[in-house]
């Protein structure tokens, strides 16, 4: 049956640009989808470079497994890289890729009625499975490889979204303002808690201004770190003074029983760095 997998193999590989045609022929008119008739020259040539490796990888499964295993992971990383940069949903990308196996086995079947008195029912069979299993391996391998590439890109975001929502910003040489806007929640009040202590320290701030009053919303156990963060930052000799405090958020802290007596509050930031207005003038970082 190898030298009857060769044929097969010898006879796909000499029709793969038949293959990538027909697969090219069947694009729609998506608005906004890489794989829309419309998109330019420069993207269909992408297109058929990708569906050649495509149906070369498939191919090595009539040859080697190990050969095919190490064209499936090199496949996967160019496509699904190629795919996460274009944004392309992954339900469009397994739509092409059964539109390929389609077009694929309708020329192992073409071969098959080529060369009808030498394969048997049962070496279809055999090429069935061979050839269903590596395009059910593609299609598993790829959406393992996108979700790889998406939650890292994803999880690159998030950070530089928390890294921008906390900034620590220097007023003097040793004063900093930390402004918080949005609502805080659970996960973002854990990141305050595990990255200002650090921010202040590289910054050489004694005192910290923290700004609550773009806040529109604190919960329970986000007052419950920022209590817990105003204690870390007095522990490193960092003294913490809250401004923009809402009633509200002094009423949870009051029913959670949570001190900050030792932290001085003003209504509005400009209200506290209008009473440090002679320290901040002498201390003012130079231009």
């Amino acid at each position: 049956m190898d030298e009857q997998n060769l044929h097969l193999y010898d006879y796909l590989m000499s029709n793969l640009s038949r293959i990538t045609d027909e697969w090219i022929a069947q694009r729609n008119e998506e608005l906004g989808s890489i794989y829309s008739k419309n998109m330019s020259d420069e993207i269909e040539a992408l297109l058929r470079s990708q569906n050649k490796m495509t149906n070369e990888t498939v191919a090595s499964a009539l040859l080697d497994e190990s050969l095919f295993r190490k064209k499936k992971e090199n496949w996967a990383l160019i496509v699904a890289g190629s795919r996460a940069k274009s944004n392309t949903p992954i339900h469009e990308v397994l739509d092409s890729i059964s539109k390929v196996r389609s077009i694929y086995w309708r020329f192992v079947g073409e071969y098959a009625d080529l060369h009808q008195n030498l394969i048997s029912q049962k070496v279809l069979i055999y090429w069935s499975s061979i050839i269903h299993g590596a395009f059910d391996q593609l299609q598993s391998k790829f959406a393992h490889t996108y979700f790889l590439i998406m939650n890292k890109r994803r999880s690159a975001q998030q950070a530089l979204i928390e890294e921008l929502s906390s900034p620590v910003i220097p007023v003097t040489a040793t004063k900093g303002i930390l402004p918080l806007i949005g609502d805080i929640d659970t996960l973002r009040a854990q990141f305050l808690l595990e990255s200002i202590p650090a921010k202040c320290s590289k910054a050489n701030i004694e005192h910290l201004y923290i700004d609550l009053s773009g806040v529109s919303i604190i919960d329970t156990m986000v007052a419950q770190k920022l209590y817990q963060l105003t204690k870390i930052l007095s522990l490193l000799g960092i003294e913490c003074l809250i401004t923009g405090i809402r009633p509200e958020i002094v009423q949870t802290s009051v029913q959670l029983r949570l001190d900050f007596t030792g932290v001085s509050t003003f209504s509005s930031l400009q209200q506290a760095l209008s009473k440090h207005a002679f320290e901040l003038g002498k201390e003012l970082l130079p231009m």
